[in-house]
């Protein structure tokens, strides 16, 4: 009799634990539990910790509260200006409701999903391409408001949107960079001719002040020719004023004029021509200020 009774204990002990065992539910700290009981939401949503359920009645059903990165696949579309581009993104949501993402809505992770590429398509048709690269900030609002308004239904929020890349044809990227080359080049022509502006300015101020003293002209001429036989060269280049050229040309033009000047004056007259030495002269400096002449434009 005793040994019936300690069998019977023992099969009642062994049926709790097996009860106890396909009843307890561990709820993580980051979940949240829903029970199910014949179909049907029963109770409050449990909290994390242990939790007991009826075995084959109830079915506890458990709901994952973190934030979700979701990567959305890479939309092609045409932008308001009419250019080809590839933009995707990434959607940071969570679940706030965990009966409304459970209830309301088949799959939360894929309705959000199909949202989020469904609103990056209806952003890329209504925004043009500056926008796209360069005001990404309103872009992930808009975003962001396209997304959320349908989720909350869900019982899901959006935290954050990003706009991760865009991605161009290359004969955009070509004609870009021609765009930017030209702009930079434009620039560049602005900055190089206000410096050669404000140059001519400092020039035509020292040249003022060279022809006020004439003997600044000298002192320069020098600094000119210590600065170059200062690197130990063996050709010394000297300056000539173009002055000093245009006044030898005036003598030689004088000198001619004063050799021929009398000759056709006195031919009827037969008189004596010019002094052959001023002749000889005259000869003799033509060469000279030709020489002169050509190192100067070289």
């Amino acid at each position: 009799m005793v040994q019936e009774l300690i069998g019977a204990v023992a099969a009642v002990g062994a049926c709790g634990l097996v009860y106890l065992a396909s009843a307890a539910r561990v709820v993580k700290q980051y979940e949240r539990g829903l029970v199910f009981r014949l179909g049907r939401l029963h109770g409050d949503v449990r909290r994390p910790g242990f939790n007991l359920i009826v075995p084959v009645v109830e079915r506890l059903r458990k709901v994952n509260m973190q934030i979700v990165t979701m990567p959305v696949p890479a939309q092609e579309g045409i932008s308001r200006d009419n250019v080809t581009v590839r933009v995707d993104a990434v959607v940071y949501f969570k679940v706030v409701d965990p009966a409304a993402a459970i209830v309301n809505v088949e799959d939360y992770r894929f309705a959000v999903s199909q949202m989020a590429q469904t609103s990056l398509r209806s952003i890329i048709g209504k925004s043009e391409l500056d926008d796209l690269l360069s005001n990404r900030e309103k872009l992930n609002q808009g975003l962001e408001l396209m997304i959320d308004s349908p989720a909350v239904e869900w019982g899901v929020t959006i935290d954050r949107v990003e706009i991760k890349d865009v991605s161009l044809p290359d004969t955009m990227k070509r004609s870009m960079a021609r765009q930017a080359e030209a702009d930079r080049e434009r620039r560049a022509r602005v900055i190089n001719a206000d410096a050669e502006y404000q140059a001519s300015k400092k020039l035509s101020q020292a040249a003022q002040q060279m022809a006020d003293t004439p003997s600044a002209l000298q002192l320069r001429l020098l600094q000119t020719v210590m600065a170059v036989a200062a690197e130990k060269n063996s050709t010394l280049v000297l300056p000539i004023p173009v002055e000093l050229l245009r006044f030898l040309e005036r003598g030689h033009e004088e000198g001619r004029q004063a050799q021929t000047g009398p000759q056709t004056q006195t031919e009827p007259e037969t008189e004596a021509p010019a002094p052959a030495e001023h002749a000889l002269d005259v000869d003799e400096t033509d060469p000279a200020i030709e020489e002169l002449r050509r190192a100067v434009e070289q």
